[in-house]
This record gives structure tokens, C-alpha cells and sequence, in this order.
């Protein structure tokens, strides 16, 4: 069943990311350029960043990157999230899921959610950081390696480790109550768990 999510939602990313891409690349040249030396409205953005398509890379310069990020944090959010559900329903919620009120399914799904979000934040993160790192006028002929190598490991993996596993983490929760509350509204019960007996 891993395999089969991880595949599944893996591919999807892989697809994704291609149409993502030139939105994030400007998205990361606006956040890194010098105030006032880069345009901050979108299609003014657009305009310059096609103008400087052979300095920029635009529009799928950074899609390897991207890929490096968003197809291991898809595939930790929804096998993450599965996982996780699984083990409440085992170890913590030891009745039929259908015997907990509602209520107390959301909860489990927003906290399953919330876990998994967790985890893609330190999985995905050092990649994160090189992405920022390439809109940055400095790094623009330079290899991620190279990138890697001059920002350094501990960098790379901590550097605002903690306000991204706040903010992904609830982002995530977020996603999947959302999507259950309206499952549930709609009659079809919460996700995730799928080996545990309902």
C-alpha cells in the first residue's frame, strides 16, 4: 500500500511541479532581489524575468530543485499521513473509528495531518534552502553544489528549521481537516487508515 500512495502521489508532484515551476521561480527572484532592483508586481515580474530568460533560467531553471523538494514532502504528506491515522486507530482510538463522534475524528485527522506536516518540513528542507538560494543575484552561475558546499550542511537543514515545521505542519493539519470536514459533510467519513477496521 506504501508504495502504491508513494507512486501515486510522487507522480502527481512530478507533473505538478512542471506547471509550478515558472511561478515559483519568480516567486523566489521577487523574495531574494534587493529591494527596489527587482520588479514586485506579478506581471511586471513575468515580463522580466522572460526579458532575462538566459540569466534567469526561466521558466524551468530550478524545476530539478523543485523536484527535489515537492516529490519527497508529496509523497511524506499523504504516506505520512496515512501511517500515522493508521496508528492512532491502533494504539490510541482502540474502538471502531465509526464509534468516535465526529469531532474526535477531525481531531485525529487535523493532528495525523499536522505529524506528516512535520516531517515533510525536515524532509524537504534542505532543498528549500537551495531553492532560495538560487534567486540570490550572488549564486547565479553557481552549481547546487557549489551552493550546498558554501551554505553548509548545518545550514542547510536548520536555517528557520523551526518556523517552517510551524508553518507546514499547521498548513498540512490544515489541508486534511478541511478535506474531511467536507467528506464528512458530504457523508463519506474521514481519511486515511485504510487497513484499520471502521
Amino acid at each position: 500500500r506504501g508504495l502504491v500512495w508513494a507512486a501515486a502521489s510522487g507522480s502527481a508532484e512530478f507533473f505538478a511541479d512542471i506547471a509550478l515551476c515558472p511561478l515559483e521561480m519568480i516567486k523566489v527572484k521577487v523574495q531574494t532581489s534587493p529591494h527596489g532592483t527587482f520588479p514586485t508586481a506579478f506581471g511586471e515580474a513575468l515580463a522580466a524575468m522572460k526579458a532575462n530568460a538566459a540569466e534567469t533560467k526561466f521558466p524551468f531553471g530550478s524545476l530539478a530543485p523543485l523536484w527535489s523538494r515537492q516529490i519527497p514532502y508529496t509523497i511524506t504528506k499523504f504516506v505520512g499521513f496515512e501511517a500515522v491515522v493508521e496508528q492512532f486507530y491502533k494504539r490510541v482510538f482502540t474502538n471502531p473509528r465509526d464509534s468516535y463522534s465526529k469531532g474526535t475524528q477531525l481531531g485525529v485527522t487535523f493532528a495525523s495531518g499536522y505529524i506528516a506536516g512535520v516531517a515533510c518540513a525536515i524532509i524537504s528542507q534542505p532543498a528549500d534552502n537551495l531553492v532560495s538560494q538560487m534567486g540570490k543575484p550572488e549564486n547565479r552561475a553557481k552549481s547546487f553544489g557549489q551552493m550546498a558546499s558554501e551554505t553548509g550542511m548545518s545550514n542547510l537543514f536548520f536555517r528557520g528549521l523551526g518556523t517552517r515545521v510551524i508553518m507546514i505542519g499547521t498548513l498540512t493539519g490544515l489541508q486534511w481537516w478541511i478535506y474531511d470536514t467536507w467528506k464528512t459533510a458530504m457523508g463519506l467519513g474521514t481519511s486515511g487508515g485504510s487497513a484499520v477496521k471502521k
